[in-house]
C-alpha cells in the first residue's frame, strides 16, 4: 500500500467516523417557517452533499412532499420538531425508493406517530431507527477495509506503472458492484415481500437501516473517492 492509498483510506475512515445524524435534542423546539426549515436541514445535513451548491432541501421539494402526502400540511405555515423528523427519513429514503415507495412506507408512521402521545410519537420512532447507528458505522467500516485489502491484491501482475490506478479501479468496482446487487435485491425482492406486513416500528427500522447504509456507502464512495 503506497502513501497515497494510505492517505485516501485514512480520509474515508476518517469521514465514515465523522458521520453523525441530527439528534432528537438538536431539534428547535418552536415550530419553524419553511425558509427556517430549509436552512436547518441544509446546515444540519451538509455533510452528506457532494458539491457544495447541491441542495439538501428547497422549498419546491417541501411542497410537493405535501402534495404527495409524504408530509402532513404545516400549522398556520409553520413545521413542527414531527415535521422535520419526517423530512430526515424522506431525505435517506428519496435516493433508494420511489415517491410512491416511501408514501407506503410512511404513511402507516404518519398515521400512528405523527403528533402522537409522548412516549409514542416520531421521536421515539427516530430514536428507536437511529439507536443502531454505532453499530452499523463500525460494520460498515469494517466491511470497507476488507474491501480494500482485498482490492489491493489484485492485478500483481499488471503493468507496474498501470498497478496503482487498476487497484484503485478494482476497489470502486467493488463498493460499485455492492450497493448495486444490495440495492436491486433490495428493490425487487426484499421491500415488496416486507411490504405485505404491517409496518411496525421494528420493521420500519429494519428497512431505514438498510437504506440508510446504501445511503452512506454511496457519499463515501462519491465524497472520498472522487473528491472535486
Amino acid at each position: 500500500m503506497t502513501a497515497d492509498d494510505k492517505s485516501i483510506l485514512k480520509s474515508i475512515l476518517e469521514h465514515i467516523s465523522g458521520m453523525d445524524y441530527i439528534k432528537p435534542e438538536d431539534l428547535p423546539n418552536i415550530d419553524l417557517y419553511m425558509d427556517q426549515v430549509t436552512t436547518f436541514m441544509e446546515d444540519q445535513l451538509a455533510s452528506t452533499k457532494r458539491h457544495d451548491d447541491d441542495k439538501i432541501l428547497t422549498k419546491t421539494m417541501i411542497n410537493n412532499y405535501a402534495k404527495n402526502n409524504l408530509l402532513p400540511s404545516p400549522e398556520k405555515k409553520r413545521y413542527s420538531k414531527d415535521h422535520l423528523l419526517m423530512l430526515i427519513f424522506i431525505y435517506y429514503f428519496k435516493n433508494i425508493l420511489s415517491i410512491t415507495d416511501i408514501q407506503k412506507l410512511l404513511g402507516p408512521i404518519t398515521a400512528k406517530y405523527f403528533k402522537g402521545e409522548p412516549g409514542k410519537d416520531m421521536t421515539y420512532v427516530y430514536n428507536e431507527v437511529f439507536g443502531m447507528e454505532n453499530r452499523k458505522i463500525d460494520q460498515l467500516i469494517k466491511n470497507l477495509l476488507k474491501d480494500y485489502r482485498f482490492s489491493s491484491a489484485t492485478f500483481q501482475d499488471a503493468d507496474e506503472e498501470d498497478q496503482e490506478f487498476l487497484k484503485r479501479f478494482s476497489f470502486i468496482c467493488l463498493m460499485s458492484f455492492d450497493v448495486y446487487i444490495k440495492k436491486i435485491l433490495f428493490l425487487k425482492k426484499i421491500f415488496p415481500i416486507l411490504m405485505r406486513s404491517v409496518c411496525s416500528p421494528h420493521f420500519f427500522s429494519y428497512l431505514y437501516e438498510n437504506l440508510r447504509v446504501r445511503a452512506l456507502g454511496n457519499i463515501c464512495l462519491r465524497k472520498s473517492v472522487f473528491p472535486q
